[in-house]
């Protein structure tokens, strides 16, 4: 049968999402912990791959299995053999159409940031960081250009291995609680560092060093030198990707209103 599985996971220890030959990935250590409780290996595929330090509340991952267990054992069975900072959510037998991928319809992404003098302490690692005040209005007119179907070759990583940079923002809203920003992004998919890139033109716009305007001049350009540099990865969470209804699978998990 063909399993779907709700992963969240703090990303500060490790080296991304995708496997490596140091096995310190978070891919790693799910495939180790289902095959620990499997007593065979398994191989998974995910909806979005994550960089280091980049954190997941709601990453999703399919596999086939021959092994028929009750579903609510591959959540703890498998949480068993997981470390403390990884966690399965749910699990779901899906039809053998389902692909984690392939069938979402859009991502999902929050940056948490903190505005204050002070680094972060107790939150270092999962929020990212100014100390200088940032304005709101400005952030939101320029987050209002980025909305739609637009060649987003300016936040691009040089590694991306898209084909195409032409991506459809669908949601881009920007709030405040205390010191505490939060950034939404929805869109159909997500250039390599895309959303660390954007945010750190939101930044730079927000502080007052370039107008609002400036963000269609970056889009303009298509040009990866015509933004400002990449922002930490620190605050940035893959909330999950979104599925049409009949394939009944859960929306996001209790982590989703952890966040500031």
């Amino acid at each position: 049968m063909r399993l779907a599985l709700g992963v969240s996971y703090n990303g500060q220890p490790y080296e991304g999402w995708q496997s490596q030959l140091s096995g310190n990935t978070v891919q790693d250590k799910l495939e180790a912990a289902l095959a620990a409780f499997s007593q065979q290996k398994v191989s998974t595929l995910c909806a979005g791959r994550t960089d280091a330090g980049v954190h997941g509340l709601m990453q999703v991952v399919h596999f086939d299995t021959p092994l028929l267990r009750p579903i609510a054992s591959w959540v703890r069975g498998v949480n068993a053999f997981l470390p403390r900072d990884i966690a399965v959510q749910w699990a779901q037998e899906v039809p053998a159409s389902f692909h984690c991928r392939a069938s979402a319809v859009a991502r999902r992404y929050v940056y948490a940031l903190l505005e204050s003098p002070v680094r972060p302490s107790v939150e270092g690692g999962r929020v990212g960081w100014v100390y200088r005040p940032l304005d709101l209005v400005a952030m939101q007119q320029a987050a209002a250009h980025l909305l739609g179907e637009h060649d987003f070759s300016s936040f691009r990583a040089a590694r991306c291995q898209a084909l195409s940079p032409v991506k459809t923002m669908t949601r881009l809203e920007i709030s405040r609680r205390g010191v505490y920003w939060r950034f939404e992004f929805e869109a159909n998919a997500f250039l390599h560092h895309m959303i660390r890139n954007l945010m750190g033109c939101l930044v730079v716009i927000g502080q007052g060093f370039q107008p609002p305007e400036w963000i269609l001049e970056v889009l303009a350009a298509r040009d990866r030198n015509a933004a400002a540099p990449t922002f930490s990865p620190d605050g940035l969470y893959f909330m999950g990707p979104v599925y049409p209804a009949h394939w009944g699978l859960p929306d996001r998990t209790p982590a989703y209103d952890w966040l500031p």
